[in-house]
């Protein structure tokens, strides 16, 4: 054995470099060979290669071992290979979470054997690798990227530390399996990072990335080759690569070809070991139907499971079941037709089946295309079902599902690991016009299958949709036992889409057949609208008169078929129309209160006002300075390892013809592809929408990332100051009481996404409140005691205060205050009433200014026409009295008369004048004249001997005589 090995010594400025003789122990050795003039620095071996630094000359490697020339490759992860490092951190920077750090140690990239794995978890694991190059060279890998969920990044930096500006730096998800991945790598050092983080912050468990084969190219010589690993061989020299053994073989490591197991052994392919056979139990095989013969029979089938690693001639082992039972076919699927020699063939296009025989559409009908598959004798022809191992996540050519008459199950896998996997591709959708003009109601389709779990351990059932060939993106995953239920999916995009069931009966990290008897079922598929589909019933058609006869048309949007005559009649005001079945006036559904169609009847919305009654007053509202969006964040919350993050909500809520405006991005998605192509990112557009937003400062990304969009309001059901509204309910006692005296105006959505937690959808509220202290838009605010928005994860409730929410201004809404007359000038001032509850609507008025008299005037003409008043009623008063003492006088007279009229004329002595009397006073009292009257009398009526003439009456009543 030699003391001594050969190194070369460090390029110089020309290239050039020496070979010089290194002793295994400093010190322990004499007589070295002198240095001599190595190759060229850029010297390098082809793959298969090696250089051999005694005559520095390239020879190829023996049998059983391999090089890449210039590179160095690690395909073997029993552990981390030396040069490796393996990093964790938190990227929380928040300091007051001090477990942060601790709970991320062990979040590391693992090895497992053949490959390894990322963390899952919110944590950043780092997989680094420092290379010198000596020469321009690659590195190139293969990688498995399942769960959209992680960020999974690929860089180099160079000598200073500076990083390879490439967009291809974000890794895509992988769609079939293991992909392969190469970079380009500068000469010098370069550090090597792969980086994960998982942004699963609700309950779901991410998927781990999965790397493997690691080859580096450019390190410009490789001194010696590399054995090959065990379960792998080279037969021949000079090999670039190990090739893998087959099933039931095995080899060792540096081995030159593989070695057969006992007949009582088997072995997976490239395996370093056998393992001995089982016996066969009831779990090695499983069961299926043949095609349909020309009898219209189908046989029983009984299968070996593949691969067959059991033993039927050992100790306890069952045999296979006899095969061939025949059983009546049964019927073809809907749409189709039976064949004379028993198989299914699509109906013509304008005819219809129940499964056996095809019916021409009557007259005025068209068929309902798609597709409904609810008979399983052989598997369709549009679906393909295949196996994805569980273990090292490559695809085996075998069956997944197997059909069974009236279902199809999961067949028996090589591990109780493995994903047993069906496909159905539709090309496309032929949805109604009407559907087709409408911009927000986007249902172009919809997939209804029936299923059913039956499972002792933890297995999951995952529903997968992919648009274009696009990553798959799981819809809906189902966990145990599910009893057989029903479950609906809305496509909203017009485009060649996949679906994908996958089926894992344990995610145990362990092979062997334990719970095969763990199995789902799928009873039916139903697809609606389906390019070139079949039909199963044919749905009536408005008309369209021709030459030919009449054909049918589509009605235009909103407007409804007529059954009996064929006709297209348009909708009433405020309905909608059910695009998909719209036949009949009842097809024309009424808008909720508060709420009118657009104009193709397709949904209701609010056109940004409201009216409200009351005995006393009609209340408008105008919420136009609230159409824009607008977007409120919740309070923060932590995962488990630290990472802070936000419930981010935008809501958008009137106006714009009911045009949804609120889009949440999951924008993991978009840091890891191409500018330019975003619309392979998913984002979600309704009234209201959420996503999970980790801050910017945490990440270090130019941008804070955003994942998990969920639409939370598809559809307005209405707008009421009622608390309920269509079975939603938006409680009060969530939010403070108003106290203004205005009511709330709440507006109630419902969203389409049905969930197994959320059975019935999802719906949410938005309570308008009037506040005259917070100018539009105002503030939004969540629940205090639900933080993010929603106390039982499927009904949100937000409270919006804005002077906008107010009714609009009216006049019973300000004061009239008249001032007092002053130097001829009266003003009337208007004045709002405190407090103001109202915004917009009429102006206040302008202060008005009119002319008037003041009060002294008014008070001499007030003392003026009382003085004349009191002298006419003195005047008057006199006169009424005078005219009284006439008529007193008078009444005398007649007393006086009717009394003489009875008896004799008085003696003489009793008329005359007595004495001492004084006949001008008893003339005046008797008379009883007035002042006037007296003045009169002494005037007029006195005689020229003094005396005054008194008129008297004869006793008779004869004319009156003078005395």
């Amino acid at each position: 054995m030699s003391e001594y090995h050969f190194e070369y010594t460090a390029c110089d400025s020309t290239g050039s470099r020496w070979r010089v003789a290194v002793p295994h122990s400093p010190g322990l050795c004499t007589s070295l060979p002198d240095p001599v003039k190595g190759t060229e620095c850029s010297f390098s071996c082809n793959a298969g290669e090696f250089l051999d630094m005694k005559d520095q000359s390239c020879k190829p490697c023996a049998e059983g071992r391999y090089s890449l020339g210039t590179g160095i490759r690690f395909d073997e992860w029993d552990e981390l290979p030396h040069g490796f490092a393996s990093l964790s951190a938190n990227l929380e920077v928040d300091d007051s979470i001090s477990e942060s750090t601790e709970n991320c140690t062990s979040s590391k990239w693992v090895p497992r054997g053949d490959y390894i794995a990322s963390n899952t978890d919110e944590c950043t694991a780092t997989l680094m690798y420092a290379v010198n190059l000596k020469q321009s060279g690659t590195v190139n890998f293969e990688y498995y990227y399942p769960d959209s969920s992680i960020i999974f990044e690929f860089f180099v930096q160079n000598d200073q530390c500076q990083p390879n500006a490439d967009d291809s730096r974000w890794m895509k998800t992988t769609e079939k399996g293991w992909e392969y991945h190469s970079v380009e790598l500068n000469r010098g050092n370069n550090v090597l990072y792969w980086r994960t983080t998982a942004f699963s912050v609700w309950s779901k468990v991410s998927k781990p990335v999965l790397v493997r084969n690691i080859a580096i190219t450019g390190v410009a010589y490789t001194s010696e080759c590399f054995p090959c690993k065990p379960g792998t061989y080279a037969a021949k020299q000079g090999s670039p690569f190990c090739k893998l053994c087959p099933a039931n073989s095995y080899s060792n490591k540096g081995e030159t070809s593989c070695h057969p197991c006992d007949a009582d052994k088997y072995s997976e392919k490239g395996s370093s070991t056998c393992k001995v056979r089982p016996a066969c139990t009831d779990k090695d095989y499983f069961y299926t139907h043949t095609a349909c013969d020309a009898q219209g029979e189908t046989q029983l089938m009984y299968k070996w499971a593949m691969p067959k690693i059991c033993g039927e001639d050992l100790e306890g082992a069952v045999k296979l079941p006899a095969s061939g039972v025949k059983t009546r076919c049964p019927p073809c699927n809907p749409g189709f037709f039976k064949t004379n020699n028993s198989t299914c063939e699509p109906c013509p296009y304008g005819s219809y089946s129940n499964g056996s025989d095809c019916t021409h559409c009557p007259a005025g009908t068209e068929p309902a295309v798609g597709f409904e598959y609810k008979w399983w004798n052989t598997l369709p022809s549009n679906m393909e079902t295949t196996v994805l191992s569980g273990i090292n996540f490559e695809y085996k050519g075998l069956t997944g599902w197997e059909v069974a008459g009236d279902h199809i199950y999961t067949a028996v896998g090589a591990s109780d690991n493995d994903f047993m996997i069906l496909t159905l591709v539709v090309p496309g959708f032929r949805p109604p016009q009407s559907v087709v003009a409408d911009t927000e109601n986007k249902e172009v389709a919809r997939i209804t299958f029936v299923f059913e779990t039956i499972c002792s351990v933890n297995c999951e059932l995952y529903f997968m949709v992919g648009m274009n060939s696009r990553t798959n993106t799981p819809v809906e995953t189902w966990k145990g036992t599910k009893g057989k239920q029903s479950y609906t999916y809305t496509i909203e995009e017009n485009a060649t889409v996949s679906f994908t069931w996958a089926f894992q009966r344990t995610t145990l990290h362990e092979t062997g057949r334990k719970y095969t008897n763990d199995v789902a079922k799928i009873y039916s598929i139903n697809v609606t609208n389906v390019m070139g589909g079949v039909a199963s019933y044919c749905r009536p058609c408005a008309l369209e008169a021709s030459d030919l006869g009449s054909s049918c048309t589509s009605c235009p949007a909103g407007h409804y078929i007529n059954r009996d005559s064929g006709t297209c009649h348009l909708c009433p005001s405020n309905t909608i129309l059910k695009a998909h079945q719209p036949y009949g006036a009842q097809a024309c559904v009424s808008c909720g209160p508060g709420t009118k169609n657009n104009k193709i009847h397709s949904l209701c919305y609010n056109d940004c006002t409201f009216s409200r009654n009351t005995p006393s007053r009609v209340f408008n509202y105008n919420f136009s300075a609230l159409a824009g969006t607008i977007s409120l964040a919740g309070a923060p919350s932590f995962t488990s390892k630290g990472l802070k993050y936000f419930h981010h909500f935008t809501l958008s809520l009137c106006g714009n013809q009911g045009k949804k405006m609120a889009v949440c991005t999951d924008n993991v998605t978009d840091l890891r592809i191409p500018e330019g192509e975003a619309g392979f990112s998913k984002s979600v557009t309704a009234y209201v929408c959420q996503v999970v937003i980790i801050p910017s400062e945490v990440m270090g990304y130019k941008a804070g990332v955003s994942s998990q969009p969920v639409s939370l309001a598809d559809r307005l059901v209405g707008v009421s100051t009622d608390m309920t509204l269509d079975g939603i309910v938006s409680p009060v006692e969530l939010f403070h009481l108003e106290t203004s005296g205005i009511p709330d105006i709440v507006f109630f959505f419902r969203s389409n996404d049905v969930t197994q937690s959320c059975s019935s959808g999802r719906s949410t509220t938005i309570r308008l409140r009037c506040n005259p202290m917070k100018p539009a838009p105002g503030t939004l605010r969540l629940p205090s005691m639900c933080s993010d928005g929603t106390c039982d994860g499927c009904n949100f409730h937000f409270l919006w205060e804005s002077m906008a929410a107010c009714p609009l201004c009216s006049a019973s809404d300000y004061h009239t205050f008249v001032s007092s007359c002053v130097a001829g000038i009266q003003k009337t001032t208007y004045v709002w009433r405190e407090p103001k509850l109202c915004s917009g609507g009429i102006s206040l008025p302008e202060q008005r200014v009119t002319i008037c008299k003041t009060i002294d005037f008014w008070l001499k003409v007030g003392i003026s026409a009382g003085t004349c008043t009191a002298i006419l009623l003195t005047v008057l008063t006199c006169y009424f009295w005078k005219k009284n003492q006439k008529l007193e006088y008078k009444y005398s007279k007649l007393v006086m008369n009717a009394t003489l009229k009875d008896c004799d004329l008085p003696a003489a002595d009793s008329c005359a004048i007595m004495e001492g009397e004084d006949v001008e006073d008893d003339l005046i009292f008797t008379s009883k004249k007035s002042l006037f009257g007296k003045i009169k009398s002494f005037t007029s009526k006195r005689t020229p001997d003094g005396f005054d003439s008194v008129p008297l009456k004869t006793s008779s009543g004869g004319p009156d005589m003078d005395l």
